[in-house]
């Protein structure tokens, strides 16, 4: 947002709505581009063969394992 404010000429101190910013310029909101993103990734992962070893983990069950409780150790 930071760029398209200065290509609009606009400050934070203008007060701007973001949806405006985006709008006057024609960008598509950042989650569209995100969810564009994932998509893409998954239809990439979707093409490889079952036996590749980014397609075995869908094959994987995580519902019996749970994490610990509180901070994450450092090592």
């Amino acid at each position: 947002m930071r760029m398209l404010r200065w290509m609009c000429g606009y400050t934070r101190k203008d007060r701007m709505r973001n949806e405006y910013i985006r709008k006057k310029i024609g960008v598509a909101p950042i989650e569209d581009k995100l969810r564009e993103s994932r998509f893409r990734w998954f239809r990439h992962i979707n093409r490889r063969s079952i036996e590749a070893s980014v397609r075995k983990i869908e094959l994987l069950d995580f519902a019996h394992v749970q994490r610990g409780r509180g901070r994450p150790k450092n090592t």
